[in-house]
């Protein structure tokens, strides 16, 4: 048996995911009437991004005011000295999401003594849910996942991010590094997604050299409990901030951590 605390926010975190997973479909919908601002280069925010994230933060709050409260939108809120924190990302992938790709999702993460310990997330396009909790594994629709096992970088895809923070001669370097381990690579535009498929043994491992944590804990939280490795993201940037992140089969997680530059 799990801790009520956990159990008891494992089921809300389930069904306020799949109530924003709704309205932010919605929204997809009609995306070409939605406000949209450049908060940098290739960083985009919607009027989606921000309703979406107060549904959460509204629902997350008031079922749980013990806790504090990470948006990507809004930032911190919700009790002081907290032992417990939510993480969100309403919308993570704005980008494909405005234009009418399906590579978007909602996150929500949940962490504890320095741990993520609660992790959804929902493609609303394609309906995929990728869950996990602490001790209890990792799903994908209910079934329960695993990473891959591999001992090389060319028995399976890698995952690489790259924001508007990475630079131009650090992803040719990681490219070079990958391919001269006849690896191969996808990036969808959602750090979250690319993650969770590591999770779902659909990519051997997932690097980036800057991420927020908004945009990973919850992912991370699923690829632990699919037995991947993962750096301590938490250990080294916080929950609120950003930074590098290594995850994958453990059969390769020495490899993944090389193809970043020192």
């Amino acid at each position: 048996m799990t801790e009520q605390w956990l159990e008891d926010r494992y089921a809300v975190a389930c069904e306020v995911l799949a109530e924003a997973a709704d309205i932010a479909l919605r929204f997809s919908r009609e995306r070409s009437s939605l406000t949209i601002e450049a908060k940098g280069p290739q960083d985009l925010v919607s009027q989606a991004d921000r309703e979406v994230e107060a549904h959460i933060r509204r629902r997350l709050i008031d079922a749980f005011p013990e806790d504090a409260f990470v948006g990507e939108e809004t930032g911190r809120g919700g009790a002081e000295g907290a032992t417990g924190a939510w993480v969100v990302d309403p919308i993570d992938g704005t980008q494909p999401f405005l234009l009418g790709l399906p590579f978007w999702c909602v996150s929500i993460a949940y962490v504890r003594d320095g741990e993520p310990v609660i992790g959804v997330i929902k493609n609303p396009t394609t309906g995929d849910v990728y869950a996990a909790y602490r001790g209890g594994g990792a799903t994908l629709n209910g079934v329960r996942t695993s990473v891959l096992s591999a001992d090389r970088l060319d028995e399976g895809v890698t995952g690489v991010g790259c924001s508007s923070t990475t630079t131009p001669g650090d992803l040719a370097q990681i490219m070079q590094r990958l391919r001269e381990q006849n690896g191969m690579y996808l990036r969808v535009g959602s750090g979250a997604l690319n993650i969770a498929y590591v999770a779902a043994g659909q990519l051997i491992g997932y690097v980036e050299m800057h991420i927020n944590g908004w945009d990973c804990l919850a992912a991370l939280c699923l690829c632990q409990e699919a037995g991947a490795v993962c750096s301590d993201f938490i250990g080294s940037y916080g929950i609120a901030g950003g930074g590098r992140v290594v995850v994958g089969a453990p059969g390769v997680y020495d490899a993944l951590v090389d193809l970043l530059p020192t």
